[in-house]
């Protein structure tokens, strides 16, 4: 039945009840119609108050020096141009409240990278202020500069101190393995590339308050950081956001740069002030995944299980702390992925670099964790010529052994010996892969790969005091719901699955539901939408806000009814009594007359979580989220140009609440994944310069980088743990999912040098990201 047939009728009488529940169905985004018709409002959609000026910043051209003065004059003399905003006029403190207090919020004495902000110009519209902040002369002493992870380790240049984390006698497991291995490779960073820009209009308010409007994924910290940088107390701001184009982590943090710096120039000039960066600008000043370099050791039997690892992770962190030191504690907790490590040793070095300060991307660390180990078993099976996937089994994380990780968190709901098999099948791995050897034996130009790599991510913020969120949830004598949460909307559907779950506590149809913008003055101190936890915190805390209000009704029914609160059910609009039936309306119409509370809070915290963060040891996630990919490539010998060819998906969302949404995210995912490892290259040049600076010179993938045999299923088991409607979470585990390209491409890589002479078992040295010049240089044909 659909939702449109329910018919409402007056108590008493019988009536059509709705079968089918809002969650598990696959529902339209809550914003999809108003997209497509250039309805919804983001940030630069909002109508401008009278007055409003622009803000463009003043960047370093160095990537290390020491600021003698600043020359304004050229600009000013400008038409249109207000003034400039220096760090001198900031009232509050000058650096960022971060964890580190590591950053200036304008850099005044030092500046640490390219692109650095060092001063604010103000005018009368967005190009004046761009086309001034180009004559602002910097006078900069330069300085020596870090410019890659090796430099740092040699120069011990580090943001935060190196983590140790060791199990058992890696030395010892080692000096006994059966084989061993050696190597090491890196991973490049990525851009971020949201659809929309990073963007903040700072709105004075009477009497010292402030009303900011930002594009990010955590309105609390920017509240934070912008009382802190005006030296006022948080309940003088509010910060707001309805929706995000895009965010990816990338508007995690730094998108309080930008709210901060308009911030400052509205309170010098007592007007309204946008800043919305240029895309060149925004590559410039913005940090991005962090790139890593790895080296290892390895100790494995004839069957190509690990015996024994050694393993380093450098992490690129730019020039401050921001939330590397996150980053790189989840890469060490990933660093396993599915396999169980015995006896390992894990360094993890922090490195600071003169760049961009690089920061969360979807995956947060996760992505360079697991392709750690991947490329170590894709050696082993190479070295020891087996099947990479049969490698990949026999090294699972056991049913009721083997199955404690290397953090010391157990591994309890393991699902990867049904899933993978499952996918194995489905994908016709085996048949394919004689299929691609027969191929490569008669084709000396165009090589193929095949590679199967899965996925365990764990679910949960690594900082514990994160995972916690609140919500509101406001019933009107209409009948009408509104919902209000600390998430944020950036496209993934977060507001359509917690109407879904509201939708379904109430008993009411979905189009009952409306959730409303993320704002600090509702639901104050929320975490960041990030971890992949936007539906498992706020859909949860948001149910429960709905279940108080249904319980506050169930008993007003109750007493009516002369049976108990338990008794009353909602459902499809209705509420029913063992004695009548009433239309939800008319029940909340009746309970306000009684003055029954109509509204509610509601809070949730995750359950079971805690880690030692100076040891890295503990529970650090409430579950784990699986998934694997079978995916196939081609690479042209000649030209290093390579092809994915298809791809077969096998993912774990738990109990879907939305299939459109999740399916969804998965493909966006892995296709995002996908460009980290191929296409989407960040070069700096020997001064420490941005090259990849725009569309035009950095490639995001595109469409036609999609192959048409893109098959998504999802594994149909509830989650084991108790989250909300039985789900898991969906927007990062994909993401690793696309090293199955690299896999592949690596794989095909080798079935080329096998074709030149190169010794039988050689390792593939492959760059990521595996641009044409990079699988060049992976086949022999290009130095360097």
């Amino acid at each position: 039945m659909k939702r449109d047939d329910i018919t409402l009728r007056g108590a008493g009488e019988s009536a059509a009840i709705a079968p089918q529940p809002a969650m598990g169905r696959s529902h339209p985004h809550e914003s999809a119609r108003a997209q497509v018709a250039g309805n919804a409002h983001y940030i630069d959609d909002l109508p401008e108050l009278r007055g409003t000026l622009f803000a463009a910043p003043v960047m370093s051209p160095v990537a290390h020096g020491r600021v003698n003065g600043i020359d304004a004059s050229a600009a000013l003399a400008m038409p249109g141009v207000h003034g400039v905003v220096l760090a001198s006029d900031i009232p509050g403190d000058r650096v960022f409240p971060s964890a580190a207090r590591d950053e200036a919020i304008l850099a005044s004495e030092a500046v640490q990278h390219v692109g650095q902000v060092v001063a604010l110009v103000v005018a009368d519209t967005v190009m004046a202020a761009r086309r001034a902040a180009r004559f602002v002369k910097l006078d900069v002493t330069p300085l020596p500069a870090i410019l890659s992870v090796q430099d740092a380790l040699a120069a011990q240049s580090f943001v935060l101190p190196p983590v140790h984390v060791r199990r058992g006698d890696a030395e010892a497991a080692l000096a006994q393995a059966t084989h061993r291995l050696q190597g090491q490779f890196e991973t490049g960073g990525q851009e971020h590339f949201y659809l929309e820009g990073q963007i903040a209009y700072a709105l004075p308010l009477e009497q010292g308050q402030w009303w900011i409007h930002s594009s990010n994924q955590h309105p609390g910290e920017v509240q934070h950081w912008v009382a802190h940088a005006l030296g006022i107390p948080a309940h003088a701001v509010r910060v707001e956001c309805r929706r995000m184009g895009g965010g990816f982590g990338g508007k995690e943090t730094q998108a309080g740069h930008m709210a901060v710096w308009a911030a400052l120039a509205a309170r010098k000039f007592g007007r309204p002030v946008k800043l919305r960066l240029d895309r060149d600008d925004d590559f410039m000043v913005t940090g991005k995944r962090h790139p890593f370099a790895y080296e290892y050791d390895v100790g494995f039997d004839a069957s190509g299980r690990i015996t024994g690892l050694k393993l380093q992770m450098a992490t690129d962190c730019g020039h401050s702390a921001d939330l590397s030191g996150a980053v790189a504690d989840r890469a060490v907790f990933h660093c396993d992925n599915a396999y169980f490590l015995e006896d390992v040793d894990i360094v993890s070095y922090r490195c600071k670099t003169h760049m961009q300060s690089h920061t969360a991307f979807r995956g947060f660390g996760g992505p360079q964790g697991v392709i750690a180990i991947e490329v170590i078993l894709g050696d082993i099976a190479r070295r020891l010529r087996l099947d990479a996937l049969d490698v990949r089994l026999r090294n699972l994380y056991g049913k009721d052994e083997r199955n404690v990780t290397h953090y010391q968190m157990q591994v309890e709901d393991n699902i990867l010996h049904e899933l993978l098999p499952t996918l194995e099948q489905s994908s016709d791995y085996r048949r394919r892969q004689k299929a691609v050897s027969a191929w490569n034996a008669v084709n000396p130009v165009f090589k193929r790969g095949l590679a199967i790599t899965p996925v365990k991510f764990g679910i949960s913020f690594t900082a514990t005091l994160f995972n916690q969120a609140g919500a509101l949830v406001h019933v009107y004598t209409d009948g009408s719901v509104q919902v209000n949460h600390g998430g944020t909307e950036m496209g993934q559907g977060l507001n359509t699955k917690v109407a879904q779950v509201v939708a379904d506590e109430l008993g009411v149809p979905l189009d009952h539901v409306m959730v409303t913008a993320a704002d600090t003055s509702k639901v104050p101190n929320a975490s960041a939408t990030a971890a992949s936890s936007g539906t498992d915190l706020n859909g949860r805390a948001a149910q429960y806000a709905a279940r108080t209000v249904r319980d506050n009704l169930a008993a007003f029914v109750s007493g009516l009814d002369r049976c108990g609160a338990g008794a009353v059910r909602f459902e499809g609009g209705m509420v029913i009594s063992p004695q009548t039936t009433r239309p939800w309306r008319e029940v909340v119409v009746a309970a306000y007359a009684n003055r029954i509370q109509l509204w509610s809070d509601g809070f949730y915290r995750t359950p079971k979580i805690h880690y030692d963060k100076t040891t890295l040891t503990g529970r650090p996630f409430f579950y784990f989220a699986y998934g694997a990919a079978c995916t196939e490539v081609a690479i042209d010998t000649t030209t290093g140009e390579s092809r994915v060819l298809a791809i077969d998906i096998l993912h774990d969302v738990g109990r879907s609440l939305n299939p459109a949404i999740d399916v969804g995210q998965i493909e966006g995912g892995f296709i995002q994944g996908m460009g980290w490892l191929t296409t989407e290259e960040l070069v700096w040049d020997p001064k420490g310069r941005l090259a990849t600076h725009a569309p035009s010179t950095y490639k995001i993938p595109a469409t036609s980088d999609v192959p048409e045999h893109l098959n998504v299923a999802l594994w149909p088991e509830a989650n084991r743990e108790d989250n909300v409607g039985g789900s898991k979470a969906v927007g990062e585990p994909p993401f690793m999912l696309a090293i199955s390209v690299y896999e592949a491409l690596r794989n095909a890589v080798a079935a080329a040098r096998a074709d030149g002479g190169a010794a039988a078992g050689e390792r593939i040295e492959l760059r990521a990201p595996a641009t044409a010049e990079n699988v060049l240089r992976a086949l022999g044909r290009v130095a360097g």
